[in-house]
């Protein structure tokens, strides 16, 4: 097989590649001989006859003539070879470039092909520069440098290793020792040691399979120094490319995909996407993949429902016929192959997808029967009354299951309501108004249901969406009503008790039963009505009275009970109001009934009083004011003036009137017909004031109704008992002075410590005889306290600090100042430091460790009763408590 190559156009410097895939299928029937598999032929735009095939894959290669061979042994292909082949004229820059795909489909297992290595490793130069002309002082022309072609390896080479790529050389190593190297990534950089150069030959190795997947391209410089390490050459670029094998197989981005199409669509609706992807070179048939449906589940209605786009991996439907009630979800198995789909050399992976078929409402809701029927029992509200049934065969609560019901005839008053069931989707059908027997025993109503959804277009409704219910109302004992309710009527206050006021009567809602209606009173705060028991009739029992507590805003409410004579009995209330009009019967009273005025004449020295009355107008203000003329000394002394309707003022006419308690009746009348006329008194104080006008202490006490002689008495008493805290404070300075004359606490006779002193009966040997007693004494001056180191001091020991100041007493105290000066001398004496008991602690000296007398512990009283202990009584009262202990044993 022969394939010309041609470049697009001729540009002399064009080094962009052209090239042509061939895929050659071979037979191992006949192989080519030598073990040729095809020839390929590049022409460049010169007709050049001389062109350099280079293969990048070292187990075939190209013949000078474009054949192609393999250069060893090769195994059975279970899958297609591919490696690229580079054109490149040996007087010409250009460089063109072709894939070559082998594919042996026919070589039975185990079988090899008899090929044998046949070619040279390739030979890279460094470039060098020649020159043209005789004469060393001539012009010198630089040819163009040698365009190195790219080295291609194939990845996942099965070796051996290390394999041999090309052969660097210089055209120097001829005259002096070369010495060879590269470095880059994939030599002396990470990744390190995939390649590496024999540095005397020149001969460069790959070292280890590759992988495109990991690193695609390798970029390498070749180097050439001399022994001395001198560089001889100019490091030239190698480029290697990874030619891309199909060693990876097509990945889903999830093993299970989720999609959904609605019922009913039509062919062509798109359902889902499902998407793999390749590792290999997308650019080569490697990593194009292309789907398909291996399976369907169910088969349902067909066993092809769906397609897939074999290129984007769009799921769509094939045929109509989809029905949620029948088949909800489909199963489909999806392959994913690269190599553009071939089965026979791609790899393969599969997905699943799930296909949910959504629901539409494409089926009305069915009423189970089509009469209903139900009783209900009169004036109940919220009750139930049947249940209505529906079959829909839809997505159960969904909108397109969920049903809606409406009564559209036999209740135009709306007694009747319907509510799904929004678990069993049934209707309830409810009473939400009263129904009466008496005008209705029994309805027809009219139901239909629909879905909460629309129907889908072309779905008609079914004639099983409506039906009739039947209702039956049920009588019972309806309680006695009162046709007003509340009832209210209008009557004076005041009515005399046994008055007949109205009759209150109820009636019986059960017209077709015979009933007697008796009545009772429920509520009547004031206790002022009765009511006749058999017909209602409401009569007084006290005077009504508007100014009563029971009474708001001019209305009293009683409530009655009036009950029938069923079984069971049935009782009914009713409220009777009461507008009790006034009438003046509340005669006005004076506000407020004590007052202060100066007993001089002053502009400010007035009273304002103001008239009250319980009724209500007309029967109140205006009110007329007036002094009466008896007693005379009334007007003679006082004057009234009406400000307003409701408000007078009382003033003095004299210009002085003696301090003291005056009592001034006030004549008051209202405006009602007739009016009313009060009597009332208003308690007076004339004081002396100040000149501010307010009454002084002293005028205050006068005003109280006390005379000169009571006032007297109040000052003397007032005096003595300032005397008498003046003695207080007199005598409590002389105590005082005593402390501090006598240094003891107590009584020199009382002193216990001194009679300590005088017992002397022990005898010698105390070894204690030599502890000064005179520590326990109180000492006669102070001298010790002031010389005494600071520290601890005895109980009996006075402070060295200044005395306290206590208050001193005015000469002539004001009364109200006696009690000040008191607590003020009070709380002095408590902080006084000086004043004893004095606040420390109190001390002991050693007393000796041992004593030569016995223990008083081995003393023994005798019970004998020879002892007589009556001189006790004769030690004094300090005694008396031992002398009731053991003396007088002739009482116990």
């Amino acid at each position: 097989m022969r394939v010309n190559l041609k470049p697009a156009r001729c540009v002399k410097d064009l080094q962009t590649p052209y090239g042509v895939n061939l895929t050659v299928l071979l037979s191992n029937s006949v192989p080519p001989s030598p073990f040729s598999v095809s020839a390929v032929k590049f022409e460049d735009c010169q007709r050049s006859r001389e062109v350099g095939f280079f293969s990048s894959d070292p187990n075939f290669g190209v013949r000078p003539d474009g054949t192609v061979y393999a250069e060893q042994e090769v195994a059975n292909l279970s899958e297609p070879v591919q490696f690229m082949v580079t054109a490149r004229g040996l007087h010409d820059p250009h460089i063109w470039e072709t894939t070559v795909k082998l594919k042996l489909p026919l070589l039975r297992p185990g079988h090899l092909l008899p090929l044998v290595w046949e070619s040279q490793p390739r030979i890279i130069k460094f470039p060098r520069k020649h020159q043209r002309g005789s004469s060393s002082n001539g012009l010198r022309r630089q040819k163009r440098d040698w365009v190195i072609p790219p080295i291609n390896v194939p990845e996942n080479s099965r070796g051996p290793f290390p394999h041999m790529l090309v052969r660097i050389r210089s055209d120097q190593d001829k005259d002096v020792g070369i010495r060879y190297s590269i470095t880059g990534a994939g030599a002396d950089q990470p990744p390190s040691g995939i390649y590496n150069i024999d540095p005397i030959s020149g001969n460069m190795f790959v070292t280890q399979p590759l992988d495109r997947e990991e690193r695609a391209s390798f970029h390498l410089r070749a180097h050439a120094v001399d022994m001395n390490g001198n560089q001889v050459e100019n490091p030239i670029d190698l480029y290697i490319y990874v030619i891309d094998m199909n060693d990876n197989r097509p990945e889903f981005q999830n093993q299970v995909y989720n999609g959904s199409v609605a019922e009913g669509s039509k062919p062509g609706s798109s359902v889902m996407q499902v998407t793999a992807t390749d590792s290999d070179d997308s650019t080569t048939a490697n990593g194009m993949v292309r789907y398909r449906i291996l399976s369907q589940t169910p088969h349902s209605p067909i066993p092809n429902m769906f397609t897939i786009n074999s290129e984007t991996g769009d799921i769509v439907t094939v045929a109509a016929g989809l029905d949620r009630e029948k088949v909800s979800q489909y199963t489909i198995i999806v392959q994913a192959t690269d190599m553009e789909g071939n089965l026979n050399f791609g790899l393969s992976n599969t997905a699943t997808a799930l296909i949910s078929i959504t629901d539409i409402n494409d089926n009305p809701p069915e009423l189970t029967v089509r009469t209903f029927s139900g009783e209900v029992p009169e004036n109940k509200v919220n009750v139930v009354v049947t249940n209505l049934t529906v079959v829909d065969r839809d997505q159960p609560h969904s909108p397109n299951w969920n049903a809606v019901y409406r009564i559209v005839s036999g209740d135009p008053s709306g007694h009747f309501t319907i509510r799904t069931n929004p678990i069993t989707n049934e209707g309830m059908l409810t009473v939400v108004k009263p129904v009466d027997f008496e005008m209705n025993r029994a309805f027809m109503l009219t139901v239909v249901v629909s879905n909460q959804a629309h129907l889908a277009s072309g779905i008609q409704s079914s004639l099983q969406s409506t039906a009739g219910v039947t209702i039956s109302v049920q009588d019972v004992n309806e309680p006695p009503v009162f046709p007003v309710n509340p009832k209210m009527i209008r009557f004076e206050e005041g009515v005399p008790a046994g008055t007949t006021l109205t009759v209150f009567a109820a009636q019986d809602p059960d017209h077709f039963v015979h009933q007697s209606v008796r009545y009772s009173k429920l509520s009547d705060p004031a206790n002022w009505l009765k009511i006749n028991r058999t017909n209602g009739q409401i009569t007084t029992m006290a005077l009504l009275d508007r100014e009563s507590m029971y009474v708001k805003n001019n209305v009293y409410e009683a409530t009655f009970l009036a009950f029938d004579s069923g079984s069971p009995q049935a009782s009914g209330t009713g409220t009777l109001q009461i507008y009790l009009i006034d009438v003046n019967d509340n005669a006005p009273v004076l506000i407020p009934r004590e007052a202060q005025v100066c007993e001089r004449a002053r502009p400010n020295s007035k009273v304002n009083i103001t008239a009250s009355d319980a009724d209500a107008d007309p029967n109140v203000g205006p009110f007329v004011f007036e002094l009466p003329s008896f007693p005379a000394s009334v007007r003679r002394n006082w004057t009234i003036s009406r400000l307003s309707g409701d408000y007078a003022q009382l003033r003095l006419r004299i210009p002085y009137l003696e301090a003291g308690v005056y009592e001034i009746p006030i004549i008051v009348s209202d405006s009602g017909n007739p009016p009313l006329t009060n009597r009332s008194v208003i308690r007076v104080k004339v004081c002396p004031c100040d000149d501010n006008g307010d009454c002084s202490a002293t005028g205050a006490v006068a005003a109280a109704g006390l005379g000169t002689g009571a006032i007297i008495a109040i000052l003397i008493c007032i005096i003595i008992l300032l005397s008498m805290v003046l003695l207080f404070v007199v005598w409590m300075k002389r105590r005082e002075k005593e402390r501090q004359a006598k240094p003891l606490l107590i009584d020199p006779e009382d002193d216990v410590r001194d009679n300590i002193l005088k017992y002397d009966e022990e005898g010698g040997g105390e070894e204690d005889q030599d502890y000064d007693l005179s520590q326990l004494q109180q000492p006669e001056s102070l001298e010790h306290i002031i010389n005494k180191p600071s520290g601890v001091r005895r109980v009996d020991e006075r402070p060295v600090i200044a005395e306290s100041q206590y208050p001193v007493r005015p000469s002539l105290p004001h009364p109200g100042d006696i009690g000040d000066f008191i607590n003020d001398g009070l709380r002095a004496a408590d902080n006084d430091p000086t004043a004893p008991p004095y606040d420390s602690l109190l001390v002991f000296d050693y007393e000796g460790s041992g004593s030569t007398a016995g223990s008083v512990s081995s003393l023994n009283s005798t019970s004998s009763g020879d002892q007589d202990y009556d001189y006790l009584n004769d030690w004094g009262p300090r005694f008396k408590k031992l002398a009731d202990l053991y003396g007088g044993g002739d009482d116990d």
